[in-house]
């Protein structure tokens, strides 16, 4: 594979460079983009930095910007954060939906009053080396707001209390709030910039102290710095996903599909690459999309100069729309749950779909050879879009669907099988499975992401 490309690798004693044979020239190049600092990438790690004993039992407030202030007791982190408040109407999955990567910098209410009572899973690992109970390998929400909390759990998977967990992972609670009030206040005003403070009540005065994630581009913050592989050995398709904060869950329903996934960060030009694979995959990711005008410069170049199969999910399906000329929009309070119907315009049928997504796409400005795939049935808003003739597509909730219901998976079936059409209908047929020297040399995780204040964020 990637016979077309030649790169020069530094030797690592000095020595002249050494041209590589064209047949691992595509392995290189994806080797010299590897970080050598030595991350430990996507393993759970046995401390965390921002770890801190349990404020069990402390008074703690929530206060919105220029809006009410709630009293009640911490759990979890004994530290202050910033973030922008949003809520999920989400029953269960509280674990699945503290640890994906798309609330980063995301201060989570829950409507569900009681949050807990099952517990924290273990880090326990698949078949593939996927996390099988997180959709990442931290928790990436800065805080969480809960009516009643449960500190005592009861499940056959459960190896620790929802307050531990925070605690060891750095991320400040309260519990004891009336949600249903906070949850009001939110849908009238929208999303809003809040904080959760632990002991002493936080100075309305001092606004300055309120920084918002809107701003920062955070897609930077949870994208892997170094292509990895998630193989499968009796893989038949060969994927490269762009990363801007993939779940655990979407990369397995790829690799459980008979395919293997080479991940790439973000903003790596994948339209240079891109015919050594069988297909182009766009993840879920954080924040405002018009900070990556660099990743949507690459899928406007991707489908300018190859045909392959493109298929893009949330924050991916806002990408591409932007790469063919659409807008986004942000919307007033988001959709954050595991029970909202998204309406098939090309079938007529009705799915209940898993969302996370604070932006839109404005289906008024698709262009004409695009067409509206889905549409949300509560608000009316853009949930997909599929091109008239070309195998590209993309939805804005999530099909993969974990910890939600499964309607839409079938969605990933739909993509590989443009893969296979596209594969057996090229006039010359390319064996795009990655080598085994580039299985051995690719990390098999994440690299270089860790969490980080967004005091931090650059």
């Amino acid at each position: 594979m990637f016979t077309r490309l030649a790169v020069r690798l530094p030797n690592a004693l000095g020595h002249a460079p050494t041209r590589v044979p064209s047949r691992l020239s595509g392995q290189a190049r994806l080797m010299s983009k590897l970080a050598v600092d030595g991350s430990k990438g996507r393993a759970m790690p046995a401390t965390n930095k921002r770890a801190t004993a349990p404020a069990s039992g402390v008074d703690a407030t929530f206060t919105i910007r220029d809006g009410p202030v709630f009293h009640g007791t911490a759990f979890g982190a004994n530290m202050n954060i910033t973030g922008e408040a949003v809520f999920t109407t989400s029953l269960v999955g509280y674990p699945e939906s503290m640890t994906d990567p798309s609330y980063r910098g995301q201060i989570l209410v829950f409507t569900q009053p009681l949050i807990g009572n099952y517990g924290v899973p273990s880090n326990e690992r698949d078949e593939y080396n996927l996390l099988k109970y997180f959709e990442s390998p931290h928790v990436q929400c800065a805080g969480v707001v809960v009516a009643d909390v449960a500190e005592k759990y009861s499940h056959w998977t459960a190896v620790e209390s929802l307050g531990d967990w925070c605690a060891r992972e750095g991320i400040p609670a309260i519990t004891g709030v009336d949600t249903r009030a906070i949850v009001t206040y939110l849908r009238e005003q929208g999303s809003s910039l809040a904080r959760i403070s632990i002991g002493d009540e936080y100075d309305a005065d001092e606004d300055e102290g309120f920084i918002d994630p809107g701003q920062i581009n955070l897609v930077k913050r949870v994208s892997t710095k170094a292509p990895f592989v998630v193989a499968n050995p009796n893989a038949t398709f060969h994927i490269a996903l762009i990363d801007c904060g993939v779940k655990e869950n979407i990369l397995r329903s790829l690799v459980s599909r008979g395919a293997s996934v080479t991940v790439f960060p973000y903003d790596y030009p994948i339209h240079k690459v891109a015919d050594n694979f069988d297909g182009v995959f766009i993840s879920n990711g954080p924040g405002d999309p018009t900070h990556l005008q660099e990743t949507v410069y690459n899928l406007g170049r991707l489908m300018e100069t190859s045909s392959v199969p493109i298929m893009g999910i949330c924050l991916g399906h806002q990408l591409l729309a932007l790469a063919v000329g659409a807008d986004t929009i942000k919307l007033k309070y988001g959709n954050r749950a595991h029970n909202i119907p998204a309406l098939d315009l090309t079938t007529g049928q009705c799915h209940i779909t898993s969302q996370n997504h604070g932006y839109a796409v404005d289906a008024s400005t698709l262009p004409s050879d695009f067409k509206e795939y889905f549409v949300n049935l509560n608000d009316g808003s853009n949930e997909g879009m599929l091109h008239k003739t070309r195998p590209i597509f993309s939805t804005q909730f999530h099909p993969e669907a974990k910890g939600g219901p499964m309607d839409s998976s079938f969605l990933f079936d739909k993509y590989l099988d443009n893969v296979k059409m596209f594969k057996d209908n090229s006039k010359v047929y390319r064996d795009n499975r990655p080598s085994q020297l580039m299985i051995d040399i690719l990390s098999k995780e994440r690299v270089g992401v860790e969490p980080s204040p967004l005091a931090n964020a650059v």
